[in-house]
């Protein structure tokens, strides 16, 4: 029995079939108005295929510029709305919290008003907090026991130590206040003058500094100026309730005020001709104390009787503005 011969289907010895450079492949060869239709198939579908991938890249984009869902309600809005403004008030409110272990003992010795105390059970194994406490409780003031992590979400994270408290109001008082205060109190008052420094930190150093060299108050503007912040009272470690403070609208106003009651107004500047160590005066004093990067104000020093600067021997051109308070009344109370 004859096998048959093998067909050749290879199409390289076929003149049936030729080699397609579209496809890559052999195929049959056609007419022209076959390739025609072929060419226009594909361009038709290239096209489509064009406009899906725009409509696959316009989606992309407004799925990515779409921050939000699609479906949230408005309720679900307004509510994020109202957290936020909540969470803003809160810390807006946070000027009056004391925080920390010497401050808060401080504030509760001198008898400021409290609000609201919050403690961890930490704090009762201490006697001398213990009778504070119960004396407290008895006259009414709300005191909270709450967990150590409740306390850190109260004060945003700060370093409480494990008790913290809520002012009923700020201690402070008015600049004739202080003025009284002081000349009765004091041959030759030291007063300071805060001027653009809004480091809560910096407040807080010069605060503790003034009170431990035995200044008579501090004089803060209630513009550029950092407040009586929970931050200031806990880096002051209990300073604050032993000196008096006194906000005042316009520092010029308040300088000018206290050169009609007798005060000398000194300012330390960088650029002073006299040296602080040469500063011999006698008499009721006031010094203002600038930031580091800008230092006192042109107005503040047409103001000054006497720009006095701390003499530096080192590379060093500048001081920190705590620093530099502590410096000078170091000077100005050892004449």
């Amino acid at each position: 029995m004859k096998k048959s011969p093998k067909k050749n289907i290879s199409g390289k010895n076929n003149k049936n079939y030729k080699k397609n450079s579209d496809y890559g492949n052999y195929s049959k060869s056609i007419n022209r108005t076959e390739k025609n239709d072929r060419f226009l198939n594909n361009s038709a579908k290239n096209k489509n295929a064009e406009n899906f991938n725009k409509k696959e890249t316009n989606n992309t984009f407004s799925s990515l510029n779409r921050l939000k869902p699609k479906f949230k309600s408005n309720s679900e809005f307004s509510n994020n709305k109202h957290n936020t403004y909540q969470e803003f008030t809160n810390k807006r409110n946070f000027d009056d919290w004391i925080w920390g272990k010497h401050s808060v003992y401080e504030a509760l010795s001198s008898d400021r008003s409290i609000n609201r105390i919050w403690c961890t059970s930490e704090i009762f194994s201490s006697d001398k907090f213990y009778i504070l406490l119960k004396d407290l409780k008895s006259k009414g003031v709300l005191i909270e026991e709450v967990s150590w992590n409740r306390l850190s979400q109260l004060t945003y994270g700060a370093s409480h130590q494990g008790v913290a408290l809520q002012l009923a109001c700020s201690k402070t008082i008015s600049l004739e206040q202080l003025i009284d205060f002081s000349k009765h109190n004091c041959a030759n008052p030291i007063l300071l003058a805060l001027d653009g420094i809004t480091d809560p930190h910096n407040v807080g150093a010069i605060i503790r500094s003034a009170e431990a060299f035995g200044c008579k108050g501090i004089i803060i503007p209630q513009r550029r100026s950092a407040g009586l912040t929970g931050t200031v009272a806990k880096v002051a470690a209990g300073a604050l309730e032993h000196l008096q403070v006194s906000r005042v609208v316009n520092l010029n106003r308040a300088l000018e005020e206290l050169k009609k009651n007798g005060f000398l107004v000194v300012g330390l500047s960088g650029d002073g001709q006299l040296s602080i160590s040469n500063f011999l005066e006698k008499s009721p004093l006031v010094v203002i104390v600038g930031s580091e990067d800008r230092g006192i104000s042109l107005l503040s020093q047409k103001k000054c009787d006497f720009l006095l600067r701390i003499p530096l021997k080192g590379k060093t051109s500048s001081l920190n503005a705590s620093v530099a308070a502590a410096i000078s009344l170091f000077h100005l109370t050892s004449r």
